[in-house]
């Protein structure tokens, strides 16, 4: 009796009135605010199902006084393992130091069907704002759900046009750059390079900045050279034994992030391979698997827990400067990166 008698007083979420009436949240959205481009027999059916469930629009903390303290939203859809703890890390620091909630919802499927759910889901827990980390932040179903639900958002890593309040970057490209061009001034000539996953907007601006400083080098890049990965130590795994595995083999390995090029230290390993005498590796990302590989990997430095955070205080900023909802000003931030050198990269040594 005592189970039931706290559902009953739960508050009735637009995914009630939604289902009640046979629609779409978006289209609760859009009644409830008034808009056009709904038909009338559609927004009578969603009138009288807010009739009879007693239905109160929650604005939640966006409507609050300042002050107040305010759940944020993040959907999460990484692979990585290293980079979800980091981003956790930034945005739990930052909802602790505002005296603010963050509330997070895992989207185990990279789908529009999985995405339009889970952005749902997060606006049925009455949200007042959410942060997007890639591959989430580029996300057309995501953003348009939140925009429907006047919702602001914080992306991070989303190299789209932006749409939303905040978009937090790094220049990937040109930290890329600065990467080729250390294992370029070291000598190595024959780079291999794993791209990314081919979701995410940083694989390609990754793989950019390699071929272009290459490029301005005056150096070819071999197609057999550079290979598909996902970001993930099992893609690194794959790639790396297709690279070390070709007649010429390359003498330095560039990996789009540092789960990758751990792995391809592991591989080089097992080819009998001496890191970095025989094969330099580098990664992109200072996680901590960049320390708990032998030889420690040179990596580019990405600060993900400070964008997290960044992309918190900056949906915050925007829910108490825009309480109503109205359209904000956009706002772009760009962290800066670091070459951290470590002993995974060194003098090539292979006459070339």
């Amino acid at each position: 009796m005592a189970r039931a008698k706290r559902r009953n007083q739960q508050a009735v979420t637009i995914g009630d009135v939604a289902r009640q009436a046979g629609v779409s949240a978006m289209t609760v959205s859009r009644v409830m605010n008034n808009e056009q481009g709904v038909r009338q027999g559609t927004r009578e059916k969603v009138l009288r199902a807010v009739k009879a469930l007693n239905y109160q629009p929650n604005r939640s903390a966006r409507r609050l006084a300042k002050g107040a303290d305010v759940n944020i939203g993040l959907i999460y859809s990484n692979p990585s393992d290293s980079y979800l703890g980091r981003f956790l890390h930034g945005a739990l620091a930052a909802a602790q130091r505002t005296d603010n909630h963050l509330i997070v919802d895992i989207c185990a499927e990279n789908t529009p069907a999985a995405y339009v759910a889970s952005a749902l889901r997060l606006a049925n827990a009455n949200i007042a704002g959410a942060i997007l980390p890639p591959p989430t932040s580029g996300s057309e179903e995501i953003l348009s759900v939140f925009e429907e639900l006047q919702i602001p958002v914080a992306t991070v890593a989303n190299a789209t046009e932006a749409r939303s309040s905040a978009d937090i970057n790094i220049d990937d490209e040109e930290a890329a750059a600065t990467m080729a061009q250390h294992l370029l001034d070291l000598g190595h000539r024959r780079i291999a390079f794993i791209r990314g996953h081919p979701d995410q907007a940083a694989s390609m601006l990754r793989e950019r900045g390699f071929r272009r400083k290459m490029e301005e080098a005056g150096q070819d890049v071999v197609a057999e050279l550079v290979v598909d990965g996902h970001f993930t130590y099992r893609s690194g795994v794959d790639a790396a034994e297709q690279l070390l595995q070709l007649g010429n083999r390359p003498t330095a390995i560039f990996a789009s992030n540092d789960d990758m090029a751990a792995a391809a230290i592991g591989v080089a390993h097992r080819h009998g391979l001496v890191v970095p005498d025989d094969l330099s590796v580098v990664g992109f990302d200072n996680s901590p698997s960049a320390i708990s590989v032998w030889p420690e990997l040179t990596t580019m430095d990405q600060p993900v827990s400070a964008m997290a955070a960044s992309a918190f205080d900056l949906v915050l900023r925007t829910i108490e400067e825009h309480p109503d909802g109205e359209d904000a000003e956009p706002i772009e931030r760009i962290h800066p990166c670091k070459l951290i050198e470590r002993e995974s990269s060194g003098q090539c040594k292979k006459a070339i």
